[in-house]
């Protein structure tokens, strides 16, 4: 069975509110949990109004504390934004609230606009420093040393799990050189895809983390009864990211029966090569597309995002895809290999 993960942006649906997307988002953990959802991780945004897990930190104690036993961690930090002794401070105290459950996925994107980022207190140089930047924070989860002076606390002797995301090649060959986990943000920018994996895959390095590679695949799954409602669903998104690239970001838009009523033939255009690793429909169809997608990349992890306008069907729509990544693992051996 290849596990299968939420990524979850805990979108603010218009006519809600933060409140409203907090709280769906600790729902929606439990119900993935209950699903068999291998983690649950939330991605630190800035200065969006669709968006409530800037605090990424805070929200996923807020998750963690809700769920039993899913794994819960970070789709991800943004670690130029932060000093790594902060971060190191943040999830260690995660990781010894909840031993054993947290993830640390870690970005060198602003995850913002500029203006914000100058807000952070970012210096815009900062992601030159990134490969420093993520051994400095590894080195503050080791066990320390008796006569070290500079130590996270809560956070030392914590070790807790790190990942390299990124959408080009300088992720894919960062991740392999420090053999760390390595997830791909295919659901947004996936024009890198096929040569991320193969470059991660051929160049890793077994490290004391990991002793092979370890790709996640990221999809946009609007699953739902029929066809017509998925594509329905992923209206949602579809107006949201074309409101983004065109600098007009805000709630989460409420589905439409006809999206070319709404985007110009080139929004849609834009809006749909960005999206493209989108599975979108029916159960079936659904089943089908999550299947091909699994036989062409290899990935040993799927994480399944999809902003819903409708929490309730956002729910189902994990629901459904829940039941198609288990159709897919309970495939016999020699039709998986073919």
């Amino acid at each position: 069975m290849i596990p299968y993960s939420v990524l979850d942006l805990s979108p603010i649906p218009e006519g809600g509110t933060a409140a409203d997307a907090l709280a769906n988002s600790l729902d929606l953990a439990r119900h993935a949990e209950r699903l068999g959802y291998n983690r649950y991780w939330l991605a630190e945004h800035h200065n969006m109004t669709g968006i409530a897990s800037a605090a990424t930190a805070v929200v996923i104690g807020h998750v963690a504390a809700g769920t039993k036993t899913i794994r819960v961690g970070s789709g991800g930090i943004m670690l130029p934004n932060h000093a790594p002794l902060v971060i190191a401070e943040q999830f260690g105290t995660l990781a010894t609230l909840y031993p054993g459950r947290i993830d640390l996925g870690l970005g060198r994107a602003p995850g913002t606009d500029m203006m914000t980022a100058r807000a952070l207190r970012r210096n815009l140089e900062s992601a030159d420093n990134f490969p420093q930047d993520v051994l400095e924070l590894m080195a503050y989860f080791a066990d320390a040393e008796p006569n070290q002076r500079l130590r996270a606390v809560p956070g030392a002797g914590t070790h807790v799990p790190v990942w390299i995301l990124g959408s080009s090649l300088y992720g894919a060959q960062l991740a392999a050189h420090l053999g760390l986990p390595y997830a791909f943000a295919s659901h947004f920018a996936p024009q890198a895809l096929d040569d991320a994996a193969e470059v991660y895959r051929q160049t890793f390095r077994p490290s004391e983390e990991l002793d092979k590679p370890h790709f996640m695949l990221a999809i946009n799954v609007f699953a739902a009864d029929t066809d017509a409602e998925g594509r329905r669903l992923q209206s949602s998104m579809q107006q949201a990211f074309a409101r983004l690239r065109s600098g007009q970001p805000g709630p989460l838009p409420r589905p439409v029966d006809d999206i070319d009523a709404v985007l110009e033939p080139g929004a849609r255009a834009m809006v749909d090569e960005a999206l493209r690793v989108s599975v979108v429909g029916g159960p079936d169809r659904v089943r089908d597309g999550l299947e091909q997608l699994v036989d062409r990349y290899r990935p040993d992890e799927v994480i399944l995002t999809g902003q819903i306008h409708d929490h309730t069907s956002r729910v189902r729509s994990f629901a459904l895809a829940a039941e198609a990544m288990q159709a897919i693992g309970s495939r016999p051996l020699a039709a998986a290999a073919e």
